[in-house]
């Protein structure tokens, strides 16, 4: 769950903070460009991302002046009311001294107030952060000037609101495909900053510039870079961590300008490491696992001739009965879509069992279904399980005739022994899947 949203005063503007987590000292986490901090909880990978934080650190997000939740203000914030917006937060929840995380431009804001405030900085840490961003002879990684501003006004009348899963890809490469993450990127946009107010924004980044600032601070540092970052060019993480005394760097293999996109492990490893000295114990995220899909046999039609009212209830049934065989042959249900679930196994024989005891218990309400069971490795991806192999247990159950169990062959070879009996049904070819696989009715 979201944590609350707050408010307090900077001067005469309106700033939006959460707080969260129970750790032994405070963090501020400083978003880049423009963010809404309660959507950032919509996004599954960026919420368990902060709630990780929140596990070893009180965590404190604010939206910064102009964008998200807290107030829009006339003409361009300057660094020195953000710097007043941090310390106005940090006050409000009674933190004296905390960790500053500032990703992309909120890096920027972040060096400024830890070379200011040493004595309310316990350490500084950036992630695709940048000193400039604007060309220069002596600094030439950094955006062409023309091409910003047009960016900039492009947005303001043009473009905003229109993001695609293009534009998408370019800030995180890991996302590329990924409809529901665009969905939600676009949406972030757009209730973060209407587009004169993105594009004055963008406008007063492209102006900053904190080199001279980077040899005043004297706090912890580290700096985190992924090499091949279309948006920040991997020679500014470099250029921070040469000239920020006792940095540490570290460049991840990755093209992702988002922190919480991939390398999560990586990235909140080395940001717990850094603040407590001690690295987290990774729980792994691929495991074996029996994959277990049900559907009901003729649906539609049934429903069509029982209509919703009566359809609706026997459904309701079949859920009810499905979910008693699942808790007593211990299957954790994924997800129900319609009159389908899915569910996983920790022993493929439990998950046959579990399959022809449904099918048994859902005759006597006059249903029929098919099922379809795969072992192999499965990953934990947003808070479910996913992966290859839940590919292949869905199309194995679109083959499986009304009232079949069928299931692969790896199931068969792990269950020699439990008194199950398979029939074999010939290899087929699985719908986007490679090659031939052999499959077998349980009974």
């Amino acid at each position: 769950m979201a944590p609350q949203t707050r408010y307090t005063h900077s001067a005469d503007v309106s700033i939006a903070y959460q707080i969260f987590g129970s750790g032994p000292f405070d963090l501020v986490y400083v978003p880049g460009w423009i963010s809404n901090i309660e959507m950032l909880w919509e996004n599954p990978r960026m919420a368990n991302s902060l709630e990780r934080l929140g596990a070893f650190a009180r965590v404190i997000v604010l939206d910064k002046r102009g964008t998200g939740l807290s107030d829009r203000v006339a003409g361009y914030p300057t660094i020195e009311e953000r710097m007043d917006d941090v310390r106005a937060v940090m006050d409000a929840a009674g933190c004296e001294r905390a960790a500053l995380f500032g990703h992309s431009e909120g890096a920027g804001m972040c060096i400024v107030f830890a070379a200011t405030y040493p004595q309310r900085t316990r350490a500084l840490i950036t992630y695709g952060g940048f000193a400039k961003r604007l060309r220069a002879p002596d600094y030439p990684w950094a955006p062409d000037p023309e091409a910003r501003l047009a960016y900039a006004g492009k947005l303001e009348h043009h473009g905003w609101g229109l993001f695609t899963e293009e534009d998408l890809a370019y800030y995180a490469p890991s996302l590329a495909g990924d409809k529901e993450a665009a969905r939600w990127f676009t949406a972030m946009l757009r209730r973060s900053a209407s587009p004169a107010a993105a594009a004055r924004l963008l406008r007063i980044n492209t102006y900053g510039d904190v080199r001279d600032v980077l040899p005043h601070v004297r706090v912890p540092s580290l700096v985190i870079q992924a090499v091949d970052d279309r948006d920040v060019d991997v020679r500014e993480g470099r250029y921070l961590a040469q000239h920020i005394a006792g940095a540490r760097y570290v460049e991840l293999p990755s093209g992702d300008h988002m922190w919480w996109v991939s390398h999560q492990d990586e990235i909140l490893g080395e940001v717990q490491e850094f603040l407590t000295g001690t690295r987290p114990i990774v729980e792994p995220d691929r495991f074996l696992a029996t994959a277990l899909f049900t559907d009901i046999v003729q649906g539609t039609s049934k429903a069509s001739a029982l209509g919703d009212q009566r359809w609706g209830a026997l459904v309701e049934r079949h859920h009810a009965l499905v979910r008693e065989e699942l808790a007593r042959h211990r299957g954790l249900e994924q997800d129900t879509a319609g009159d389908g679930f899915y569910a996983t196994f920790d022993g493929p024989a439990r998950a046959v069992r579990c399959a022809i005891a449904v099918r048994d218990r859902v005759r006597e309400i006059g249903l029929e279904i098919r099922a379809g069971a795969h072992t192999g490795e499965c990953q934990q991806i947003a808070g479910k399980v996913g992966g290859i192999a839940m590919i292949i247990g869905a199309r194995i159950r679109e083959l499986a005739a009304p009232g079949e169990v069928l299931a692969s062959s790896t199931v068969r070879d792990l269950t020699t022994g439990s008194g199950l009996r398979f029939d074999d049904r010939g290899t087929h070819t699985l719908k986007g899947v490679e090659g031939e696989w052999h499959l077998f009715a349980a009974s």
